[in-house]
């Protein structure tokens, strides 16, 4: 069985081909960050045009990568939620088209789920119930898995992503866009003293024991406040600060949702994910806590 998945929810598009749902024949991408940059976010606009001059260029490249037909294909895949309308819809057209001319199965679906469902991919054992982190531009949020395809809310955030902090607090730093590399880099380049204070609030740290919550829009206001009042601070030492107090919330939720729910393996997707100091914090806690942690390669965070 050969299938085609099609991603263009945001601001990338792809395709790509897989045998029995697990060998990738294909996988084409296309980022937009180069067209987005200047004006620090994504522009759905943008998006949505990019999408229309790049989609069949890639699906050319797919096919022809993988050495099928679009006879071949049993079935084709597509985001069909969450995202913006207009990418979404570029997606949903394709797929419509090869539907029409080749009668091939449509199926939609949410691409939260995908981002747990690349782990299949990698040949991870799909052993369940599981936790699912994902952590991105949009979503910050844990799940427990039951099964893939069925997964219930455990913890989501109240306010602002934690990939969409990280982007809005490299914009008040006058850092590149997207804001996620660079805010690693420069607090890699900073060396806290021994006993060193934290110049950043702890988030979240008045709910309950038991409650899985996220939110970093505090986080952004603080630092904002931080360099109005205190000029004089490196950009580095406000990033390592940045970083140790939102990822101190990660691995708080996922604490508190393993004691909540018994449930001791962890899969976690998403663009954030890439950040080696957040995946070094996990793996140390999961190592620390006897929890199995696993991530897919980065070409299959985002």
């Amino acid at each position: 069985m050969i299938g085609m998945g099609i991603e263009t929810s945001c601001d990338e598009t792809s395709i790509g081909i897989v045998r029995d749902g697990k060998d990738l024949l294909s996988l084409k991408i296309f980022s937009q960050i180069d067209l987005h940059k200047p004006y620090g976010g994504i522009v759905p606009e943008i998006a949505s045009r990019a999408h229309l001059e790049k989609i069949n260029l890639l699906l050319e490249e797919a096919m022809e990568e993988s050495e099928i037909q679009f006879k071949d294909l049993s079935y084709v895949a597509v985001t069909s939620s969450p995202g913006l309308t207009g990418s979404l819809m570029v997606g949903a057209q394709m797929a419509r088209c090869i539907h029409m001319v080749y009668e091939t199965p449509i199926l939609p679906v949410c691409h939260l789920q995908s981002h747990f469902a690349v782990l299949h991919l990698e040949g991870v054992p799909t052993e369940f119930p599981v936790l699912g982190l994902l952590l991105s531009g949009g979503n910050s949020a844990i799940y427990i898995l039951h099964e893939f395809g069925k997964m219930e809310l455990l913890g989501d955030t109240m306010d602002d992503a934690l990939g969409e902090a990280f982007d809005k607090v490299a914009g008040l730093l006058e850092l590149p866009y997207p804001g996620g590399p660079h805010i690693e880099v420069r607090a890699k380049e900073y060396k806290p003293s021994p006993n060193e204070k934290p110049i950043l609030p702890a988030l979240l740290r008045n709910l309950p024991q038991e409650e899985v919550s996220f939110s970093f829009s505090g986080l952004k206001t603080a630092v904002m406040v931080l360099l109005e009042k205190q000029k004089e601070l490196s950009k580095e030492r406000i990033c390592w600060n940045f970083q140790n107090s939102a990822f101190d919330l990660v691995e708080r939720n996922l604490k508190r949702a393993v004691s909540k729910t018994g449930i001791k393996r962890i899969f976690a997707a998403g663009g954030v994910l890439a950040n080696f100091t957040l995946q070094n914090r996990l793996y140390t806690w999961a190592e620390k806590n006897s929890v199995e942690l696993l991530l897919p390669r980065k070409n299959l965070l985002y």
